[in-house]
């Protein structure tokens, strides 16, 4: 997989390979400090608190305050610097650090630089994109830096994703104008994807538009539009780029599946592979995710060290326990494959998300919190990460806190595969604070969306039975038999494995009186 080369002074660091080296000449470093480095150059735009550190690079184990000072030292050392300039590395004393070293460049790794010819893009690549400068329409004064700004946090966030490759501003800047030749662009920058935009100005409003195409043949995948006041453009940054980034990781995952079905299956190139094998395995039925299996372990014969492929695997194997397919020690290969996952790409937010996953079904809850939480660090706009976190919260019992989280991940990505289940976490947020009247309500919602499978059902039976609806919670006891006639009481619990044995009980009694067998 493709990591990210950033320059400064006379350092190259190179993810991709794990190396950091000074005039050409490969430097000795201890992986974790290595790491810790890599993290702040990642998040150079922002302060890095202590909590991210620990959650990142500790992988949330407690660290003293002690230990991380004498890794930022190791750091500086490094890198050439001392405690004392802080010409790399900034101390804000209380709060965290920063990287704030000038960059003379951050590009990816496997890209050609500008000068060489461009080529096709390789089969196995994973999908590209580049985020140009928006147009300016009306009075360019007052737009100001605008936009040039929007642009480079939208590649700041993107560049989190370790699924896709987001092409350096450096590079992705020299191209401007209010029609961008976008075939002409995906060509010169090797880029399936081209994301521009336009702000314009009109009475003390500032409206923004923005546009995801597709370069080979520049069809329009997705664009959205927002009107703020003229002078709220900063506060209106990482609202849009929150919704592109959710809006990339649903676009274009569909669009690479559709691409790779339309391919011979014996041709399939290991990222070709995975995208399809997302396809069928957010269809929550036991025939697709078989299907997804298969896909994803192709993708790994091909690229044994592909993390996402075994990260897609482990969420496979997660649903074969989930929901009951029979497959055996599906848990324990959930867990297994989750590990390899992160043992590869210890920086994948999807990673660290299935290895929360694998701890919800042997129920160390606290332990998957961890994980997701990291997840979200890694990637703050990832929704799945952050609906994950809303489940534990609500297993938890931890209502208001799993309400917040299902809120954000449903608006982060609105057409979500599992918005069925962040409906249904909603659902059980409320259950746990005996608000039985929302918690049916939201529960009805969630399983009528579509993908919703037999224990969704199941919650809403529960949630109108504790409402006193019997016949609400009967309707919903069938359909849930009729997804999966074997399903029972315990198969339930077992799915969702509750940290108050008071709330087990009362769905217990509320699922037994519907006549859900035990």
């Amino acid at each position: 997989q493709s990591g990210m080369n950033y320059q400064f002074g006379p350092y190259a660091l190179d993810t991709q390979r794990f190396e950091l080296h000074a005039h050409g000449v490969t430097v000795p470093a201890e992986p974790q400090v290595l790491a810790l480095l890599i993290m702040l150059i990642a998040n150079r735009h922002r302060l890095v608190d202590k909590d991210e550190l620990i959650a990142s690079v500790w992988q949330g184990r407690i660290v003293s305050d002690a230990a991380i000072s004498s890794r930022i030292k190791s750091v500086r050392q490094l890198v050439g610097d001392n405690g004392k300039d802080q010409q790399v590395i900034r101390t804000v004393h209380g709060r965290g650090f920063r990287f704030i070293a000038e960059l003379d460049s951050a590009l990816p790794a496997a890209a050609s630089s500008l000068q060489m010819a461009p080529a096709p893009a390789a089969e196995t690549a994973r999908p590209a994109i580049a985020v140009l400068p928006f147009a300016a329409h009306g009075d360019l004064a007052a737009l100001g830096v605008a936009t040039h700004a929007l642009p480079r946090e939208i590649i700041r966030e993107l560049a989190r994703l370790r699924w896709l490759l987001v092409i350096a501003s450096a590079s992705a800047f020299q191209y401007s104008g209010t029609k961008p030749d976008v075939r002409n662009i995906g060509a010169a920058l090797n880029v399936g994807y081209v994301l521009h935009g336009s702000m314009s100005l009109h009475g003390g409003r500032m409206s923004v538009d923005v546009d995801l195409v597709e370069t080979a043949d520049c069809g329009l995948l997705w664009s959205d539009h927002f009107e703020i006041k003229a002078g709220e453009i900063q506060s209106l940054q990482a609202v849009i780029a929150a919704r592109v980034v959710a809006a990339l990781e649903l676009q274009v995952p569909l669009h690479e599946a559709e691409r790779a079905r339309l391919m011979p299956a014996q041709s399939l190139e290991a990222w070709s592979a995975y995208h399809l094998g997302l396809q069928h395995m957010y269809r929550f039925n036991a025939a697709d995710n078989a299907a997804a299996g298969t896909l994803f372990r192709q993708a790994i014969a091909k690229e044994p060290a592909f993390a996402r492929a075994h990260a897609g695997l482990s969420f496979v194997r997660f649903q074969d326990a989930f929901l009951d397919y029979g497959e055996p020690d599906a848990a324990a290969a959930a867990r297994s494959a989750a590990d390899r996952a992160v043992q590869l790409d210890p920086l994948d937010p999807f990673a660290n998300a299935v290895m929360g996953r694998a701890h919800w079904l042997s129920g160390e809850l606290s332990a998957g919190l961890g994980w997701l939480d990291r997840a979200t660090v890694l990637s703050p706009n990832y929704a799945q990460g952050v609906y994950g976190r809303a489940w534990i919260h609500s297993l938890l019992g931890h209502g208001a806190d799993a309400q917040r989280y299902a809120d954000h991940a449903m608006a982060l990505s609105p057409l979500d595969p599992l918005r069925y289940a962040m409906l249904a976490t909603r659902a059980i947020s409320h259950l746990v604070r005996a608000d039985h009247q929302a918690a049916a309500h939201w529960a009805e919602r969630s399983a009528r969306e579509p993908g919703a499978h037999a224990l969704i059902a199941l919650i809403a039976a529960a949630c109108h039975g504790l409402n006193g609806d019997d016949a609400r919670a009967q309707a919903w006891l069938a359909e849930a038999q009729r997804r999966q006639p074997a399903v029972t009481c315990n198969r339930f619990l077992r799915a969702f494995p509750f940290a108050d044995p008071a709330i087990r009980e009362e769905i217990t009694v509320a699922l037994r009186r519907t006549g859900l067998p035990a």
